[in-house]
């Protein structure tokens, strides 16, 4: 879960909005109040967050995560004005672990993300699977369709997680069934296809990723 802080809404949302469709959780709050009533109830992955904001500003907020033993682990990449060297300078002494100058791109933004998690060692190789707006975790067995936690079936998990392990390689069905319900299986073939229809459905926009190749099964679309 990535966390936002931001005030002006406008940016937050366009933040949020980039980070859950490259298949991050992500959550945006206006202030440091709001910040911190939520700190106390669970931890983010990463915190973006602005210098400039209301009553409490990024620098103190900086100070006060990396001041407790609780939260001095937590990633942060600040946001700052361009020329201002000075924060950069400053924020980096408290803890910091980047800098985004304003105004910056998304795509910088979501690959600073990334980096950021990298060194950290938030991010688990070979356990995040990602294809559009959709990220599965192998390791905690979950599955979010741009930031939002969806729930699968068991059979659906595997089913989406094959595709994903082989994106573009069309599978048949036999490879199907062999790999998600077992040499044993005994029942209609169509089930396969009920199956593959829900799993479409609960991928919303994306569920037009699963492609039938006719004549031999199903595959994932590469490049959505």
């Amino acid at each position: 879960m990535i966390w936002c802080v931001e005030d002006d809404e406008s940016i937050r949302e366009i933040e949020l909005y980039s980070l859950k469709t490259t298949g991050f959780e992500a959550k945006g709050f206006a202030d440091g109040k709001s910040f911190f009533a939520a700190l106390e109830k669970e931890k983010p992955e990463l915190i973006l967050l602005d210098i400039m904001l209301p009553e409490m500003d990024g620098m103190e907020i900086l100070q006060r995560l990396k001041t407790k033993r609780e939260t001095a682990d937590i990633p942060v990449i600040m946001a700052t004005a361009k020329g201002a060297e000075h924060e950069k300078v400053r924020s980096l002494d408290i803890g910091a672990d980047d800098h985004l100058v304003k105004p910056f791109g998304m795509m910088e933004m979501v690959s600073r993300v990334k980096a950021v998690l990298r060194r950290c060692g938030k991010e688990k190789k070979g356990t995040l699977l990602r294809a559009g707006g959709i990220l599965l975790n192998t390791e905690e067995r979950t599955v979010s369709v741009d930031g939002e936690r969806t729930e699968l079936t068991l059979k659906e998990f595997e089913l989406l997680r094959l595709f994903l392990e082989k994106p573009g390689a069309a599978c048949s069905r036999e490879q199907l069934f062999l790999r998600v319900w077992g040499d044993n299986y005994v029942g209609e073939t169509r089930t396969l296809d009920m199956h593959i229809r829900t799993l479409r459905q609960k991928l919303g926009k994306y569920g037009d990723m699963i492609e039938t190749v006719r004549g031999v099964g199903y595959r994932l679309e590469e490049n959505p």
